[in-house]
């Protein structure tokens, strides 16, 4: 059953950038404090989303063309077992982004917008060990975030601001149960918001370059991961996770003032279901199944992110040599219809993403 338990890390492989449409592009796992000994993992993911829609506000329908930017993610994972009782976690990774583009030239009202989301995450995490296969799991995130909008939609002139890049501090805390003769690890973790104050420049109907200040929350999320064996050499896994996004804003002061609201906003929070069926073929493959749900955030959209929520189906495989374990994926994702808000009222409908990863894990 140990050598079972490999094939569960097929699952980060297929919720890799897991909204695809939304900023979110990783779960914030905690699965690599359950590896046995000293492990290391480095995870590259790639998304092709394809993602248009259409509106009638100029007065006949126009396409917005593709929208959304393909991208990459990084992620870095590094566990010690100090002891038998204590073990130390290192994440590095890309938790949160956007890659919005609208092509020049469609008609389209939003023609030219662009919005970019860049980020990364230090986590250092920890897990006390109970008798009788009970944990305590406790850490601290440090998230560098920072961003660029572009609207030339915007009336009187277009719109263009870009923020400070902030570092602020949240943390994690779960706990864990593991029996390992079964391949059955459960770990329930709760991750803290994360509050960034940025500086930003606004400039364009504002006249000159504008100072100014406002506040994003990175929303707190609670994640459900498990993992168990079914039959002999069968594993079920999968995470469930809620994220509270309607505590998500980018709202600069003079764009709330002029326009009366934030350039983006969710109104509601999601709920996401990721699934997957491993088996061990022999000694050194094994393949998974994977699907995945999300309910999204409601609409209307704001129109750098217009879809809401998705279903996906994945396949992924995994070589193992000794120590080293090579993971490849592959996922597609139905993304889910979504308006966007006035005045552009955008419908989009029928778009989906590819999304790909390969993971490199070593024990040690």
């Amino acid at each position: 059953m140990k050598r079972l338990a490999s094939i569960a890390g097929t699952v980060a492989l297929s919720a890799t950038a897991a909204g695809a449409g939304n900023i979110e592009r990783t779960t914030q796992s905690v699965a690599l404090l359950f590896e046995p000994g000293n492990y290391l993992e480095f995870n590259f993911g790639y998304v092709s989303p394809t993602v248009s829609g259409t509106s009638t506000l100029t007065g006949s329908e126009t396409s917005s063309g593709d929208m959304l930017e393909s991208y990459s993610n990084l992620s870095l994972g590094l566990k010690s077992q100090l002891n038998d009782r204590w073990d130390l976690g290192l994440v590095l990774d890309q938790p949160i982004g956007a890659d919005t583009l609208y092509p020049t030239g469609t008609g389209y009202p939003a023609a030219g917008a662009v919005g970019t989301l860049d980020s990364a995450a230090l986590t250092l995490l920890t897990r006390y060990k109970f008798d009788g296969g009970f944990s305590v799991i406790g850490g601290l995130r440090l998230q560098e975030t920072d961003g660029v909008v572009n609207l030339p939609f915007i009336p009187g002139g277009g719109y263009t601001m870009h923020t400070s890049t902030e570092r602020d501090l949240g943390y994690v805390v779960g706990v864990g149960y593991e029996r390992p003769d079964i391949a059955l690890r459960v770990a329930l973790t709760y991750n803290s918001e994360i509050e960034h104050s940025f500086t930003s420049t606004e400039s364009s109907f504002l006249g000159a370059d504008v100072p100014g200040e406002f506040t994003t929350i990175i929303p707190q999320s609670l994640n459900l991961e498990f993992q168990t064996g079914v039959a002999p050499d069968t594993l079920l896994f999968g995470n469930l996770r809620w994220q509270k996004w309607n505590d998500f804003r980018i709202a600069p002061d003079g764009y709330d003032a002029i326009i009366g609201g934030p350039i983006v906003s969710y109104p509601g929070n999601a709920t996401t279901l990721n699934l997957g069926l491993g088996r061990r073929f022999t000694e050194k493959w094994s393949g998974a199944v994977t699907v995945g749900y999300q309910d999204g955030a409601g609409l209307p959209t704001g129109n750098l992110g217009p879809t809401n929520g998705y279903r996906s189906i994945g396949l992924a495989a995994t070589y193992t040599e000794g120590p080293m374990r090579i993971t490849g994926g592959i996922r597609y994702i139905d993304l889910g219809n979504a308006r966007t808000i006035p005045p552009i009222n955008g419908e989009f409908s029928g778009n989906h993403a590819i999304a790909a990863g390969i993971r490199v894990a070593y024990n040690f």
